[in-house]
């Protein structure tokens, strides 16, 4: 890699990640422009209409959970319903294992099309030429704007993914629980921390806790750092430019530790679903994680609410938080290129996006065109929240380089289980994020 490749904050879609989600109706659609433009064919014969390929495709998946899994087939279905001549083959894989492994699994070339993320996680994988442009699809989407088209764009200003839905990472609470205890949304951290004494006081664990693949617990980082230090300040962290060393971030780690007795022990070795369970269960009263935790079940998301992280600093406020975009990408030397450039097309369009939905309303539609007319409460209250944000991060481990990410991740799950000699702790991590970034630069 050359010197000249940015770094995370440096993106083009730094600024629009303020706005990415910003525009959007009550009602959750996200309004961000977008027009049906000339079809764009190629020597890899994609016409830019569905119906016009052929041949097998193989797709993998990271949709491992009931929902996702069939809102995944469904889209497939939709897809193939359209066009018989494409036979689809899906290849399901569960998250943390795909997740860890996509660089093996990109290498290996086995599938044309795989589920990911939008951000610098994308863009990593582009600028080392491991995936397939798809500028020609994109000159054909409609409903999608430049906010999402900028989060899927790489550095030689080419996309590289199609971004089909996000959510919002906030409080996740049972509804029961509160309307029964008689428990209310707090709207400070202080207000938080008296119900979560309410809570240990009533025989009920505050906060469910869950850190199987080291990733879930750093929205936990991420919304008390843009709570403590601001947006900007999370965002030059993410991308190499502020000492993890900074008394500013051994802040975070103080507060984190101060709000740890509220949380269930174990952790690190407790799937997210888990963690899900005990809140559907009434064991925990609240959960912070991705509104996504209501596909683990069609229980829990009737009995299922969520609250914005309160303020910590009233000078700062509470308008900042992760609101990650997913989706899919094509890998460099697809099979079936043709086919996997229709697929990605059919996926922005509102009969995919709203197949999906029909499966998994955990998650908001990336496309202003779906149909948001059936969205649950659920769906209505995250879009409304990204869209009165003024900060929004795609979360860590896609706003940071992957080693990097790692490595917060490791020293993340220390934490949790020894909150000593924070000082010592953040150096380390320091001292790994230089050489991390300059073994990335060089």
């Amino acid at each position: 890699m050359s010197n000249s490749y940015p770094s995370p904050s440096e993106w083009s879609d730094h600024v629009q990640r303020r706005t990415v989600l910003k525009g959007g109706a009550a009602t959750g659609a996200v309004v961000l422009g977008g027009g049906l433009l000339a079809a764009c064919g190629g020597d890899s014969g994609f016409t830019g209409e569905i119906g016009s390929a052929s041949g097998e495709l193989t797709f993998g998946s990271n949709a491992s959970d009931p929902a996702p899994q069939a809102g995944t087939n469904a889209i497939v279905a939709a897809y193939m319903a359209q066009n018989p001549d494409v036979n689809v083959t899906l290849n399901f894989l569960d998250h943390n294992t795909f997740q860890e492994n996509i660089t093996n699994i990109l290498k290996a070339g086995e599938d044309d099309v795989l589920s990911w993320f939008a951000g610098f996680r994308n863009k990593f994988f582009a600028d080392q030429g491991q995936l397939g442009d798809i500028s020609d699809v994109w000159e054909n989407v409609s409903g999608l704007g430049e906010g999402f088209k900028a989060a899927s764009t790489a550095s030689d200003g080419k996309q590289y993914f199609m971004p089909t839905s996000y959510y919002t990472w906030a409080v996740n609470y049972n509804k029961d629980v509160f309307s029964e205890m008689g428990y209310a949304e707090p709207q400070n951290v202080a207000e938080l921390t008296a119900l979560a004494e309410n809570m240990q006081s009533d025989g009920i664990t505050p906060f469910a806790f869950a850190n199987d693949g080291k990733w879930p617990i750093q929205g936990t980082f991420d919304i008390l750092n843009m709570r403590i230090n601001g947006y900007d300040f999370h965002i030059d962290l993410m991308g190499g430019n502020e000492s993890w060393a900074d008394p500013k971030v051994v802040k975070v780690f103080e507060t984190w530790e101060s709000l740890l007795p509220y949380h269930m022990t174990g952790a690190n070795g407790r799937t997210w679903q888990e963690g899900a369970q005990a809140l559907q269960d009434g064991e925990a009263g609240m959960y912070l994680l991705g509104t996504f935790a209501a596909s683990h079940s069609e229980e829990l998301a009737a009995k299922m609410d969520f609250f914005n992280f309160p303020e910590i600093d009233p000078a700062i406020g509470a308008s900042s938080l992760d609101a990650p975009i997913d989706g899919f990408q094509m890998i460099a030397e697809p099979s079936n290129e043709a086919a996997a450039k229709e697929l990605l097309l059919f996926m922005s369009t509102k009969a995919s996006q709203d197949a999906y939905l029909g499966e998994d309303p955990s998650v908001v539609a990336s496309s202003s065109e779906a149909d948001t007319s059936g969205y649950n409460d659920l769906q209505k209250k995250s879009a409304q929240l990204a869209n009165a944000a003024t900060g929004i991060s795609q979360f860590l481990d896609r706003d940071t380089i992957p080693d990097m990410a790692g490595a917060c991740g490791d020293m993340f799950a220390a934490f949790i289980e020894d909150p000593s000699d924070i000082p010592g702790k953040l150096a380390d991590l320091e001292e790994k994020k230089v050489a991390i970034f300059a073994d990335f630069n060089s």
